[in-house]
Parts: structure tokens; sequence; C-alpha cells
């Protein structure tokens, strides 16, 4: 009786397998389809929740183009309720915000490029543009007492310094602006010449100014002038303001000067307001990495430090519900660090501050409303894992699995709201009790998959050269059949401190796809990855290219062992820091029959000025290009130096406008490889930026997807 039971529920068991898993094949446009649940918050007493929802749409002014389009969405979470749209303007709707008595949502829209903060009744009716300011508004903090909101706007240098209200006695910043031959800031000051460039040296510089306001000059003095897309020498202050909810309210200033805030919000007693951001009046704003954390009253007096030192950073600044408690994250400024999570009581010091050990990355802290528990995600092994913390106990749990990702959540209550991604479903919504138990799906933006065939990834282990545990994934193409061969698709991460896993929503379609077109996959957190500690995170510290390439190549060749893939069909890809690590590992290996790198890093020592993530230099390899013993290192380290090596054929993207990368990188790449005249095609987007296969113009996203097919498939076939 027993054994038939068992044989019973393996059927069960198997039949509910079958029909998750649909017959038809993932297709690039799928990736159209997907839609992504986030910025997630409950009303007060946990009845209501409100999220926002991200599509992808057709572009109303060409039918073959794409907008990403961001609505709010609410569900009651005590009934058996569906989600509801509450906004549809074609501007979208972001950032929502519950007023206190949940009557209201404060949220964010675009209004002439400038976000702006709105106001909309739950009873109905068109939503209140609250703000109209010049600089723009953003995160909307509602007060306790719910008649302010508090909101950010980004300010820049020139206009500060005009503005007759933020800038009431016309100072200037007393940190030195680095501008030669002006050691006090005097070009600062208003220069009342009329422009002349046949005139005296006051007048020619009025006439250079204003060459420079109407964009005929760009002066650089930063330090860091490259932004996303291009280069600037434009400085924007982030500043906090606060506004009555009221229509033709105008907003008042809380902080000041030439310096730059993060986050803020009320505590409880709607009497102070707690901030991090950096005020430093000797270093320059360009230069200074510290953060601190802040309190100020709501009348703008009596601001404070409260946490700060030289060579740190304290953000993330979160009160308990009670006012009690504040927990907070620190780091060191260097780059290659595991920010600290601590928690003290809201009047104590630094003597009563309490560091929880936890050797991962930590975000999104948000407290229960008894004040015990300190609920927070975390990357861990591969996951964004949901944790809690014990404040009495100082006990740490993992709420979920690592073979998911919790990308946005709040708690009430009992009652946890919060978005996943799985293998099954890129992104919904669901809710749960505070243990994250009894979970229920909520929506079914993506259900879609259901009909799809999908692969699932099979975790594997093997222990590095370091001795540390590296873990990798397989996915078998999606009509697997056993005693064929297949090609095998490597795929790299980026970071090089990121970490993928079956909770990656960003590569769930282009894993996916891949399969359905006969291909395997595998991919794996070498050295060097996030979501191991510290000491995994630091494993290629001088060491870019060999270690990291040993780590995913053992994956590789493990893989194959297993019988199924075609050796004569290896393919390899990567995009970022995998762009260099695949320049690297084709230079050094030629197993490969192609090979694809995206927005790729391959010359280290011109990197330094080409990217705006230049400080991975100096925080990875010790110091800089000029210096000889560094100057080795990175000579060693850059694929550039071994370009002669490389026979794969190599298909080499890159945005027009990728400032964080540097596009000379991939030209510098293309022209050796066509010089030594080997196999290698260039595909240059125009406009796009380093972010172009996660949130870029979905055309190009699709061109560059499916150019690596084609290229994969064109050498696959060559005999």
């Amino acid at each position: 009786m027993r054994k038939l039971s068992l044989v019973l529920l393996f059927l069960i068991q198997l039949q509910s397998s079958i029909a998750q898993n649909g017959t038809e094949a993932v297709t690039i446009t799928d990736m159209l389809k997907i839609k992504s649940v986030g910025n997630i918050t409950l009303t007060k007493d946990g009845k209501r929740a409100a999220f926002t929802v991200t599509s992808i749409e057709p572009d109303e002014n060409n039918k073959l183009d794409y907008k990403y389009r961001t609505q709010i969405f609410t569900t009651n979470t005590l009934s058996n309720s569906v989600p509801v749209q509450l906004t549809t303007n074609k501007d979208g709707a972001t950032r929502p915000a519950w007023s206190p008595d949940g009557k209201q949502i404060a949220f964010t829209r675009s209004v002439e490029d400038k976000m702006q903060i709105f106001i909309l009744s739950m009873e109905g009716g068109e939503p209140m543009q609250l703000t109209k300011h010049k600089y723009g508004a953003t995160n909307p903090k509602w007060s306790p007492d719910g008649k302010k909101i508090l909101f950010l706007s980004s300010i820049p240098l020139r206009e500060l310094l005009q503005d007759s209200i933020l800038n009431k006695s016309n100072s200037i910043p007393t940190w030195k602006m680095e501008k030669p031959g002006f050691d006090k800031n005097e070009h600062l000051l208003t220069n009342k010449e009329k422009p002349n460039p046949n005139g005296s040296l006051s007048e020619i510089r009025a006439y250079l100014d204003k060459n420079a306001t109407d964009k005929k000059a760009i002066v650089l003095n930063k330090l860091n002038f490259q932004s996303e897309s291009n280069i600037s020498s434009d400085m924007n202050f982030n500043h906090f303001f606060e506004i009555n909810v009221s229509k033709d309210a105008e907003p008042r200033l809380l902080t000041k000067g030439f310096y730059s805030f993060a986050t803020a919000d009320y505590a409880p007693n709607g009497k102070q307001i707690i901030l991090s951001g950096d005020v430093d009046t000797i270093e320059n704003a360009d230069r200074s990495l510290e953060s601190e954390i802040f309190t100020v009253d709501t009348n703008g007096e009596n601001f404070k430090m409260i946490l700060g030192e030289n060579g740190k950073r304290y953000n993330s600044a979160t009160i308990s519900l009670s006012g009690k408690w504040l927990a907070f994250l620190s780091s060191n400024t260097s780059f290659i660090s595991v920010p600290s999570l601590s928690i003290m009581p809201m009047n104590g010091t630094e003597k009563d501050m309490v560091t929880i050990p936890f050797d991962r990355n930590k975000s999104n802290l948000i407290w229960s409303k008894d004040d015990k528990y300190l609920y927070f995600t975390s990357q861990m092994n591969g996951g964004n894992v949901l944790h809690r913390i014990n404040r009495l106990t100082k006990k740490i749990e993992a709420l979920s699995s690592v073979e998911t990702g919790i990308s946005s959540f709040d708690i009430i209550n009992n009652t946890i709201v919060f978005s996943k991604t799985q293998v099954s479903n890129p992104s919904e919504l669901y809710f749960a009790d505070a243990n994250l138990k009894n979970e229920k799906k909520v929506s079914n933006f993506n259900d879609w998959v259901t009909t799809k065939k999908l692969s699932i990834p099979e975790k594997k282990t093997f222990t590095n050269d370091l001795g540390m545990t590296v873990e990798y994934w397989i996915m078998k193409p999606s009509n697997y059949k056993q005693g064929e061969k297949y090609p095998l698709l490597l795929e790299i991460h980026g970071g090089p401190s990121a970490m993928w896993g079956p909770g990656e929503e960003s590569m769930w379609h282009e894993y996916q796809y891949f399969c359905s077109k006969g291909y395997g996959i595998v991919y794996s957190n070498p050295r060097g990855s996030g979501g191991y500690g510290l000491d995994f995170l630091r494993g290629n510290i001088n060491d870019w290219g060999k270690g990291p390439a040993s780590d995913v190549l053992t994956a590789l060749d493990k893989t194959v062992e297993e019988g199924w893939a075609d050796n004569s069909k290896l393919l390899i890809t990567g995009g970022s820091y995998a762009g260099y690590l695949t320049a690297w590992i084709i230079s050094h290996d030629n197993r490969f029959k192609a090979a694809c790198a995206q927005r790729g890093v391959y010359d280290l020592n011109t990197f330094f000025g080409e990217g705006n993530a230049w400080r991975l230099v100096p925080n990875y390899f010790g110091g800089y290009p000029w210096e000889p013993k560094v100057k080795e290192i990175l000579t060693r380290e850059s694929p550039i130096s071994y370009v002669q090596n490389i026979t794969t054929p190599f298909i080499i993207f890159h945005g027009g406008n990728d400032r964080r990368t540097g596009f000379i990188q991939a030209e510098m790449m293309f022209r050796s490889l066509k010089v030594l005249d080997r196999p290698v095609e260039f595909v240059v987007h125009p406009g796009a930026t380093h972010e172009i296969t996660r949130n870029g113009d979905n055309r190009q996203r699709i061109d560059q997807m499916l150019r690596t097919y084609e290229f994969f498939e064109r050498s696959i076939e060559k005999k």
C-alpha cells in the first residue's frame, strides 16, 4: 500500500512538473512581453498595497520601436482581489507613496523632462500635480501627519550660484573648484561685464562663459567628467525640500550648501528628518567619497551629524516605527568591500552601536512594527534573499531561497508583500505572512510563460585553486534528448562583482532564448563575484584574467565531461567585465568556435581615462597606470596585450554613447584584429549606453541578441 502511494505521489508530481512546462519555444520577441513588478509599498494598516509594473509597449510614433512604460497598481491584502491599475497616462507613474491615512497616493511623473510629484485620491478623480519645481521633484515621503511631503531635487552648480532663494548670500563653495589660476573660486562670482571678444580680460571671460552656457564649449575641471552617455562639466547638488499638500503650494528648502544629500525620511514623531549625504567644506565635492548621516528639525534648524568619519560611507539610515532605533549600513570608501549592518538607539552614540556580523551585501532595510525584527534583502549564492535579524538576539535568518530573487518588498503587521523572480516566471507579486510562510501569488502579469517550454538550471559546485567553492549552473537545451550532442554557450557575468543565479531577472530571457534554439548554457560565479563574502569578492585583486578565467573554464570543462555537449561547438559571451574576460579567454584559449563581447574593457591602461568606472583600476590593482609596478600589472592583465593570439571568430558590440567602459575600447580591439586580418565583426548601436542589454532601446536589444545568434550559427556551420 505504501509503495502504491509513493508511485501515485510520483505520478502526481511528474504531471505537475509537465503541466508547469509548456510546449511553445521561447522566441526573441517574448522579451517584449516581460513585465516587472517593483516599488512595493503598504498602507499604514497593511490592508492595501501599491506597486509599479514596468512593461514594454509599441511606440506611438514608430511601429517598429518600443517604449518602457511604468504604471501604478493597487491591490487589497485582506481579500482575493486582483491588482487594479491606477494610472494610465502615457507618461507613466513611478515612486508610489501612501499618505498616512491611506486615502491618497503620491507619485512622480515626467513633465517637460522634469520629474514632478502628483497626488491621487483613492476616492477617484484625476491626479493633482503638487510640484512644478524648476529643478524637478522625486522620492516623495509623507510627513506623519499627512500634511506635507518631503522630496529631492538635483540642482546644477551654475543655477545654484544664481538662485536668489537657495543661495541668498550669493556664496560660493569653500572647497577648491580646481580651475587653474583661481585658487579662491573667484571665477564663480557674478561677472557683470557684457560679453565682448575684443574687450577687456573680464569681458573676454564673460564671452567665454556665454559660449559655455550656449554649449559651444565644454570646459572640464572635474575629475569625474563622464556620465553614462556623454562628457560634462556640470556639477549637480541634490537637496531636499518640503511642500504642503495643497494646490499651488510652494516648496521650502530643508538642506542647503554646495553639498549633496542622497536619502531622507521623517522620524515617526514628525519633528525631525534623518538624512544621508556628504557635507565637506574642504574636499572638492567631485572627489569626496564619504557619506554621513544627519538629523535636522523639520523647520530646517538644528542640523547635526550623528555618524561620519574619514574614509567611510554611512547610508541607508532607517528609523524603527517607534522612533527608538536606528539601523544603517557603513563601508570603507574602497570599492572592494561588503557594507556592515549596524543598529543603535536613536538617542545613543557610536558607543551604543552594535554591528551585526553578516558577510554579504545588504539593502532595503525595513523594521517590523514592534521593533523586534529588521528585514532586508541580500545577494547570496545566486539569489536575492529576504532575511531578518532579531534585534534582541542578533540572530539572522534567511526567509527565502537562494533559488529565487526578491527585488522589492514591504511589511506591515503580519503581512509581507514582495516581488519575486524565479525560473518559472521573471516577475510577479506575492503575499505571505511575516515569516514568509503561506505564500500566495497575487498577480499574473507573466503567466504567458506557462505556455513556454523552459530549461531548468541545475546547480553544481567545484573547488578552485584558492580553495574556494565556485557555484555554477547548467541549462540544457529546451528540447534536450538523451544521447544527442548540442552546442554549449559559456555565459559570463560582469561587474566583476556581480552575481548570477536562477533568481536573476535580467538574464531570464537571454538564457531561455538560446536554450530554445538548441544551445546548452553554463554560467558561474567565479572568484571576484558578489554574494559569497568579502574573501571571495577580493579573490580577483591583481588578477582579472587568469584566475577568473580558470573558474569559468572549469565550469565549462565539467559540463563537457557530462557527455551531452558537442566539444567542437563551444561558444562564449559576456558583457562589461565579462566582455573583458571573453577577450582574455580567447587570447589564451582557442577551443571556442565563436565569441561575443559586449561593451567590454580591453586595455586597462587606457580604460583609466576612457571610462567613468575608472576607480576600478586603483581599487583592484593598487595604483595608477603611470606607476611602474601598476603599469606592469595592467599591461599583463589587458587582453589587448595578447591580441595577436586571437584567432577565434569574434563579434564585438558597443553602444555609441557608452561612457562607463569607453567606446574607444571596442574601436581599439576591432582595429587591432582587422590589422591582424582576423575574423572579427564590430557592431555599434548609436546612442546606446552601457545599459543597452538591460534597459536600453528594445530594437537594439533584439538586434544584439539576434546578431549574436546569427554569428554563432554562421561560425558553427562553417566547415
